[in-house]
């Protein structure tokens, strides 16, 4: 099974409490960090690919070290796709290709700079970490991360991040930080569309 999900900002103090940009409501990064990974394991297991799109944690180039991103990435359940977001770094992406644990002989890790597409019944998905603006497409989505308390008005764009406020348009809601599925993903296209067609 394949997942989504953006802007974990593993390590990222300044989201602790209330705040207008993304407030996480934990009373340390420990915290935090470990219901990222309990919301994340719960639903994924070694079978399964999550990408992600961008802004691992902040800020791997200098506090915390590479390694101790590593260590919290080998936490997470299954192969993982990492889409390069602003705060993710070509040193971390190495230090992380280098020390890939390569369960079963494959690699756990892949990087992509920029984006991915791929496609999932029928259905084609730019994967990006900033969104895009595609116009007029059918059967097409953009999924990305970066804006962690809005939403871009067209349907098109969902954005899958740890904190995106589309997630509420899900009729089952999901423990906090938790991937998300391509069912889950429509669902949530779905009712965006819906919602914009009632704003015009």
């Amino acid at each position: 099974m394949q997942f989504f999900i953006a802007d974990t900002h593993f390590f990222h103090s300044d989201l602790l409490g209330y705040n207008d940009f993304a407030p996480r409501l934990f009373s340390s990064t420990e915290a935090m960090d470990q219901a990222l990974i309990g919301a994340w394991n719960a639903r994924v297991d070694d079978n399964d690919v999550v990408y992600h799109l961008g802004d691992i944690a902040m800020n791997p180039e200098n506090f915390p070290t590479n390694e101790a991103v590593l260590q919290i990435i080998l936490q997470l359940h299954g192969r993982i796709v990492f889409i390069k977001g602003n705060h993710d770094y070509r040193r971390l992406f190495k230090y992380l290709q280098a020390n890939d644990p390569m369960p079963g002989g494959k690699p756990k890790f892949s990087f992509h700079d920029v984006g991915a597409i791929i496609k999932i019944d029928h259905q084609q998905l730019f994967l990006t970490h900033y969104p895009l603006m595609l116009g007029i497409v059918t059967q097409t989505l953009n999924l990305h991360g970066h804006i962690h308390n809005s939403s871009v008005r067209t349907a098109t764009n969902i954005n899958v991040g740890v904190d995106s406020p589309e997630r509420e348009l899900l009729q089952d809601r999901l423990p906090w930080g938790s991937p998300l599925k391509m069912d889950e993903i429509e669902e949530i296209a779905q009712r965006k569309a819906e919602q914009l067609a009632k704003m015009r």
